[in-house]
């Protein structure tokens, strides 16, 4: 009458059972919909024949999102050599094999043994064998505990969501460094244009300092003038020294992240105002950023780590149950080990149950609850971070056109006024302050279109990256898988 509910928990009990929490997906902590506004109002469209098609950022390569050959190598370079993402690709290595470590610890551990004891027994206690006495033994070891309350499982899920989590870290990594070195390489090509823009205001101001001179030196001009001409000559020379400065660490910066030095035999590149990113790429909603973003989806998997940890801290409430055995010879004499009669074998369950641990178990598992709490917590810090930094992207792309034309339409205008004024002081009319004045502001009308252009572009590549882009080479391509580890000499 008893015999089917006893079998009935006997084979639940080998199979097993779990201790882990139902895992549920927090619910986003973001709006269902980026900000609206004027600034969000004016998204580019697709520039110079070039356009993302509405395709998303993950399934566009980096090869068609950039066009500048010369960037385009030195993203390839860097993939194959900058150190931070070698580490990652390592501590991915490291990730799977620390969960082959834990998951074979389902399995049974089998060794061979050989063993040689001398043992001496007190007096009062001696045995047949005489006193001391050699025994030898040799043969196979097995011992295994058999998880029936999930205690080993659970720690394998964990040690395989850690190695899930280590993945799209490394890809998050990969991602970033390819939006890295654009950024570096734009910031380069700024520096360029920054001291090409300064160079010609030093020789703009060495020819109105001569003039200047040819005038006082004649009588016919003021100390005065002289010496404010003078000013933005050497004004214009410790901008130029300092551009120097910036321009060689921004190339270092980048050779950095390329992890090698610049190459001599790269391509020509394009001006920075040539370089014609894809600005159209749609943003999508909140909710694709779960499965486009690395990031999030290991902050997900570390919370599946916490989630697994509690049914192991759990499990440990119950009992541990185990097997041991010995099979083989034994024999105190080492030439009769092989010989009839010298069979061995020993076979010892075991069950330990706690019953006083000074509250560890407990305290274990409001830890383990404790730990999930927090990466609930860091999950939706992900998420929101991804969204800000989705919708400040969207906020600058929409802006950064109108700004530019309008510091174009201003640079136009400085270099008029600047022309005008050069014009009334050779001729007498004004002295040579307003000739100052407008050389200050075309300077500066300058500087700041280059720093528009810039901050465009690396916005650009910016929200490329918020949106997933970066981790395919070419559009179509089907893309590696996270753990996909590449063809690389690991030990370089």
């Amino acid at each position: 009458m008893h015999k089917l509910p006893v079998m009935a928990v006997a084979a639940a009990l080998l199979a097993g059972c779990s201790f882990i929490p139902g895992y549920e997906r927090p619910e986003a902590p973001v709006a269902q919909a980026y900000p609206q506004g004027d600034a969000y109002t004016a998204q580019p469209a697709g520039a110079a024949g070039r356009s993302a098609n509405g395709s998303a950022a993950t399934d566009i390569g980096w090869r068609e999102f950039f066009v500048d050959p010369r960037l385009q190598q030195l993203v390839d370079i860097a993939l194959k050599n900058n150190r931070n993402l070698r580490v990652s690709l390592l501590n991915v290595e490291a990730a799977r094999a620390q969960y082959q470590i834990t998951r074979a610890e389902l399995f049974p551990a089998i060794g061979a043994v050989g063993a040689r004891t001398r043992t001496r027994t007190a007096d009062d206690m001696q045995s047949a064998f005489g006193n001391p006495y050699t025994v030898y033994n040799v043969g196979l070891q097995a011992s295994w505990e058999i998880d029936f309350w999930g205690r080993i499982r659970s720690l394998k899920d964990q040690a395989l969501a850690q190695y899930f989590a280590t993945a799209h870290a490394r890809q998050a990594a990969e991602i970033t460094l390819v939006a890295q070195v654009a950024d570096q390489y734009l910031t380069l090509l700024a520096a360029d244009d920054f001291m090409r823009v300064t160079q010609e205001t030093l020789k703009t101001a060495q020819a109105s300092y001569h003039l200047v001179q040819v005038k006082f030196d004649a009588g016919i001009g003021t100390e005065l003038d002289l010496r404010q001409a003078q000013s933005v000559v050497e004004t214009a020379e410790a901008s130029l020294q300092a551009q120097r400065r910036a321009r060689a660490q921004a190339e270092n910066a980048l050779a950095l992240l390329i992890g090698a030095p610049l190459p001599a035999d790269l391509p020509q590149s394009l001006p920075l105002d040539g370089q014609n990113l894809l600005a159209d790429i749609p943003e999508g909603l909140p909710s694709d950023l779960l499965m486009r973003r690395p990031d999030i989806m290991q902050a997900e998997q570390m919370l599946l780590a916490a989630n697994a940890n509690i049914g192991a801290a759990r499990a440990a409430f119950f009992p541990k149950i185990s097997l041991t055995g010995a099979y083989g010879s034994q024999s105190l004499a080492f030439h009769d080990l092989f010989k009839g009669g010298s069979l061995a074998w020993s076979f010892a369950p075991q069950i330990s149950l706690p019953i006083f641990e000074g509250g560890a178990n407990v305290a274990n598992l409001e830890l383990a609850n404790i730990k999930k709490r927090i990466e609930i917590a860091n999950y939706e810090k992900a998420i929101q971070s991804a969204f800000r930094e989705v919708a400040d992207g969207l906020a600058a792309r929409g802006t950064y056109d109108q700004q530019i034309k309008a510091l174009e339409r201003n640079t136009v205008a400085n270099q008029r006024a600047l022309t005008i004024s050069e014009l009334r002081y050779q001729n007498g009319v004004d002295s040579y302050l307003p000739v100052l004045t407008a050389q200050t502001n075309l300077y500066a009308a300058l500087q700041a279109l280059i720093n528009a252009r810039l901050a465009r572009l690396t916005n650009l590549v910016d929200l490329y990256r918020a949106l997933g882009g970066g981790w395919i080479e070419h559009t179509g391509e089907t893309p590696r898988a996270a753990d996909d580890m590449p063809d690389t000499d690991k030990g370089g």
